[in-house]
């Protein structure tokens, strides 16, 4: 938990965002409905918890059963939840009480949970506008469904113009959240640092355990093991496969093969929750096949690239399509596509072989507020989602400014069965040499990932240390 103040400046801002959206749109009441523990197959034996990130934001408490309100008009804060009693400290030990948490948060008034649900129909038989984020749990979105006496699948979607439309998320108050936690402070910043700290020892330790006769779940459970000894835990259900065409493959049920490659794509939290995102990708007998190297070396140049051209002003999308236009150059040095590149870039031959996106925003999530709505966080008003494969999946393509955190990863992936569709289908085929492509079907899958912080006139990688990337930088460290 950062200090009070950072809590206070954050609710003020959002405050003042709000009634500059509007004075019919932007007052009223904005409402946070904490997570509460889930239990994973009997009421006491709970998934680990985790908070819901907006209200970590704004409210800072990392503990179940918390709810707040923010009153747009009169700038009152409180904050809900319920002290403990005798049973409790049974099973618990003695607690705070729910006052003394809220002075931490510097949140001047507490009330129990209860009155949460009370203070919110209240403003709502009075007129006054409820604005709440999109759900992402399904208990808080069936509280929010009861409160706000719409159907569930309304929960989970934004509109503007509140009192002109059907009950949902506030348009308004999910823009202005998005603005705030888009750009991180420097306390965000540190505490992304110190996860991808954690996330470099955790792929320091995979590369050293990847040795062939071991199990994928082996290495899985040891680089697991180091997040939970340095800091929360995994930022993402851990990807790690030697079937690196599969872009999230969780079956870790292979032993590592010589020949082979094994691509890790994992992340750890800190103690504060802000998040890391590393992807490498591995000889497993500790040196790659020529054939290997060839294409690897072009994942390792349009990382390069995409680092280059970050910067601010710069929309991310058009970094895409950089690296885009590099890798087709170098897949056609190989003989695998031909053409102008331009052409190739315009006909969207990349989604082949890079079938996602350059990269996604990251910071209390992995993939940053894609909850609120994944193209109200990654556009800009005057961008639109494109439809071709590969771009399409691009889920940051803004005009990158000082503060934004994205990810780097380019990858070239050889997929079977969608090689085979676009054969059959004829796509591409005055360009894609699909002869050639053909020998590559059991080559697997390339992706290098870094994490990247946008400074004022460039860009710099996050984390103390950057794990090593060149093919023989690769190979001396697996020596």
């Amino acid at each position: 938990m950062f200090g009070k103040e950072v809590y206070i400046g954050r609710r003020k801002k959002l405050a003042a965002l709000m009634h500059e959206s509007g004075k019919e749109n932007g007052r009223g009441i904005a409402v946070f409905l904490g997570n509460t523990d889930a239990p994973q197959n009997y009421r006491g034996n709970d998934y680990k918890f985790r908070q819901e990130s907006s209200f970590l934001y704004y409210w800072g408490i990392d503990e179940p059963g918390f709810a707040a309100v923010l009153d747009l008009d009169s700038g009152d804060e409180t904050l809900y939840g319920n002290d403990v009693d005798i049973d409790d400290i049974i099973w618990m030990g003695p607690q705070p009480s729910v006052a003394s948490k809220g002075e931490k948060a510097g949140v001047p008034h507490t009330a129990p949970y209860a009155e949460f649900f009370e203070a919110v129909r209240n403003a709502r038989k009075s007129g006054r506008p409820v604005h709440f984020l999109p759900a992402s749990r399904y208990y808080n979105t069936m509280m929010l469904s009861e409160i706000m006496e719409c159907p569930a699948e309304n929960i989970r979607k934004t509109a503007p113009a509140y009192g002109t439309r059907e009950t949902a998320a506030s348009l308004e108050l999910t823009r202005a959240v998005i603005s705030m936690r888009l750009v991180k402070e420097a306390c965000e910043i540190e505490e992304i640092d110190k996860a991808c700290e954690i996330g470099y020892l955790m792929h320091t330790a995979a590369r050293q355990a990847c040795k062939p006769g071991v199990k994928e779940q082996d290495i899985v459970g040891i680089m697991e093991g180091v997040t939970i000894s340095k800091g929360w835990g995994v930022s993402f259900t851990t990807i790690l496969s030697q079937n690196g065409e599969t872009l999230h493959n969780h079956s870790h049920h292979q032993v590592i093969t010589p020949g082979r490659m094994l691509l890790i794509d994992a992340g750890a939290e800190s103690n504060t929750h802000y998040a890391s995102d590393f992807t490498r990708t591995l000889p497993c007998s500790g040196k790659f096949t020529s054939k290997q190297r060839d294409i690897y070396d072009i994942v390792a140049e349009c990382n390069e690239l995409a680092y280059s051209l970050a910067a601010p002003g710069v929309p991310y999308r058009e970094v895409h399509m950089a690296v885009a236009a590099k890798m087709l150059d170098g897949l056609k040095t190989l003989g695998l596509v031909n053409g102008r590149i331009d052409d190739m870039v315009t006909e969207g031959i990349a989604g082949l072989f890079m079938p996602h996106g350059l990269g996604h925003n990251m910071g209390i999530d992995v993939h940053d507020m894609e909850d609120l709505g994944e193209d109200l966080v990654g556009y800009d008003d005057d961008q639109q989602r494109a439809s071709q494969l590969g771009l399409g999946s691009l889920r940051m393509a803004r005009r990158l400014k000082p503060g934004h955190v994205i990810t780097d990863e380019p990858g070239i992936y050889f997929v079977p069965a969608l090689i085979s569709k676009w054969k059959a289908e004829g796509t591409g085929k005055d360009m894609v040499n699909y002869g050639a492509v053909e020998q590559y079907l059991d080559f697997g899958g390339i992706r290098l990932e870094d994490d990247l912080l946008i400074t004022e006139d460039g860009c710099r990688r996050l984390g103390p240390h950057r794990l090593p990337i060149s093919a023989d930088d690769v190979e001396a460290a697996m020596a």
